[in-house]
């Protein structure tokens, strides 16, 4: 008959129990159930509560209800928003400010805006410290490696691989020793003394090529900056007076570069008023000076990659006579 009614009806005539409406469903399978029981056709079964399913995560987490784990923790920059920040400064406001990057890595190494004189003296010792000649084992390492026709990258490596308590990673250790002889109140004497006794040479001072007489220009440069914009430069006036002590000793135990940016970045840490010892202490262990040493010299690193490869060196052998061949 193709109606409902007329199926409904089918239905009834073949013995099937249909409901009135489709609302009375329900009520019609509560009774048809209840008659069956009565009549012990059927054993009802324990009611048993269905298991919660698990509210999706992404609108539990939007509800404030659950907090997923974070895999990395980031504190110095953001890029979630219209612009990344560092340290909270928006890329716009880094720029319109006339920031450089002493001032970036005020933001991102220490959290925090230092003032100009800070950040200037970090970009003086970025200039001061981005090379230093051919020869040096970085230098010469970056310059083996090009030469051997590896990419920038591996060139680079190169060189900074050769960074440690030899070459350039001192100014952390100058840092930390100076620092603790000053706190401690030692004099020149019983500090250079009692490192002796230890068989622990005094970082920061000694140089292959530099004397008493002939002293080092970046340390001149870096010593006269901080005597007209630093408010103390108690811990590079120590520094000093360990150098006398020493080239009374030898003529080359002068006070190199290393020594001279590790005292005096304890005095800008101290003098700016921005830091407490804590920090100042944490500063000194993870290892900022020497990073401020990496970050230099790799500029000079990539100068001498590219200076290579434009001037399509060979591959590099290092000549016989400059070897001693010994039993």
């Amino acid at each position: 008959m193709e109606s409902a009614q007329g199926k409904n009806q089918a239905l009834r005539d073949a013995g099937a129990i249909v409901p009135t409406s489709y609302e009375a469903f329900e009520a019609v399978i509560k009774e048809t159930f209840d008659k069956l029981v009565e009549q012990g056709k059927i054993t009802p079964l324990k009611e048993v509560m269905p298991p919660q399913i698990p509210e999706d995560l992404n609108s539990a987490i939007k509800s404030g209800k659950v907090r997923a784990p974070t895999h990395i923790i980031s504190t110095i920059s953001d890029d979630r928003g219209e612009e990344p920040c560092y340290a909270g400064v928006p890329m716009s406001s880094i720029v319109e400010r006339g920031y450089g990057v002493g001032d970036v890595i005020s933001l991102l190494w220490f959290k925090r805006s230092l003032p100009r004189y800070c950040t200037h003296f970090i970009e003086i010792c970025i200039m001061l410290c981005a090379d230093h000649g051919p020869c040096v084992s970085g230098a010469h390492n970056t310059i083996v490696t090009a030469r051997a026709g590896k990419d920038l990258v591996s060139s680079l490596v190169s060189g900074l691989l050769t960074i440690g308590p030899r070459f350039g990673g001192a100014i952390d250790d100058a840092a930390r020793y100076f620092k603790d002889a000053y706190d401690r109140g030692l004099t020149p004497y019983e500090f250079v003394e009692g490192m002796k006794k230890k068989g622990i040479r005094v970082p920061g001072i000694g140089h292959r090529i530099k004397r008493g007489d002939n002293r080092d220009k970046r340390v001149e440069l870096l010593q006269r900056f901080a005597r007209t914009h630093f408010p103390s430069v108690k811990y590079m006036e120590y520094a000093i007076q360990v150098e006398t002590y020493t080239l009374s000793k030898a003529n080359n135990l002068v006070l190199n570069v290393d020594g001279a940016i590790g005292s005096l970045f304890l005095d800008l840490l101290a003098g700016s008023g921005m830091f407490s010892k804590q920090e100042i202490d944490e500063i000194v262990e993870i290892g900022y000076l020497n990073g401020l040493f990496v970050l230099a010299r790799s500029i000079g690193l990539i100068g001498h990659t590219f200076d290579q490869k434009r001037l399509k060196q060979p591959l590099y052998r290092h000549p016989w006579e400059d070897v001693l061949y010994t039993k």
